[in-house]
């Protein structure tokens, strides 16, 4: 059987950089995707040197054309892609503000890479990825994008209101959905995640896990078998209310 390839977005540091790593540990060829070139060149650099197999992808989810050109170099070296990890994300909200006082700007920002990237790359390599066998799409959402706990005075997300971050995430979850339905009768399966509270930068170093727990779901979801779930939202194994 050939080996799986996989792409994973904002993957130079943190949790997308776990993600590589872990899939790469179960005999995945990665294509280790960041904005930065350099970046990327250099954390795929030394994941090879720990006997992995990553190759580097210049890929800034915001721009169209280095978009097209990471699916041009993505077909012209393997002709499919076996699993797409939509890793890259943002969180601009000022926590000193209340949520009518985020900025527009803010909100226009945070869309633009939390949901309208994720659209784009994924609208960009689907022809590759119904080439595979049976395609895995993870969307890495939060726990953050659940209207439902977010609408319970008992749940523990309650007070924690970062408004464009939290929509952009529920908005994301609304894309899986929607993308699962349309490619319901293909092999493609496309589920959404929480990664955890995880102690990265994004976090500012805070959080409950460990960077290699909190890459532990995107790698189940993108390694899932024929009988594995679709439209689905997890974290650890957990499906998590919308």
């Amino acid at each position: 059987m050939a080996r799986k390839i996989a792409l994973v977005t904002g993957a130079t540091r943190g949790i997308g950089l776990e993600t590589v790593r872990q899939l790469a540990q179960r005999d995945v060829h990665v294509l280790l995707a960041g904005r930065d070139p350099a970046k990327a060149a250099e954390a795929a650099q030394a994941l090879r040197g720990e006997g992995l197999t990553v190759e580097p992808v210049a890929l800034d989810v915001t721009a169209a054309d280095g978009i097209a050109a990471a699916v041009r170099q993505v077909e012209a070296q393997y002709g499919r892609l076996d699993i797409l990890v939509n890793n890259a994300g943002i969180l601009l909200d000022d926590p000193a503000k209340k949520p009518s006082e985020q900025t527009l700007e803010t909100w226009r920002a945070t869309f633009d890479t939390n949901l309208f990237a994720v659209v784009a790359v994924t609208q960009a390599f689907l022809p590759l990825l119904k080439k595979s066998d049976g395609a895995r799409i993870v969307n890495v959402s939060s726990i953050l994008g659940s209207l439902t706990l977010h609408s319970d005075p008992a749940s523990g997300i309650y007070d924690f209101k970062v408004p464009a971050y939290n929509a952009s995430k529920s908005a994301l979850n609304a894309w899986t959905v929607h993308l699962a339905y349309e490619l319901r009768d293909t092999p493609v399966k496309v589920n959404a995640i929480h990664p955890g509270y995880v102690k990265t930068g994004m976090n500012a170093g805070n959080g409950e896990l460990d960077i290699p727990e909190g890459a532990r779901t995107s790698v189940e979801l993108a390694l899932i078998g024929a009988d594995g779930p679709t439209g689905g939202y997890f974290h650890l194994g957990q499906r998590l209310p919308w």
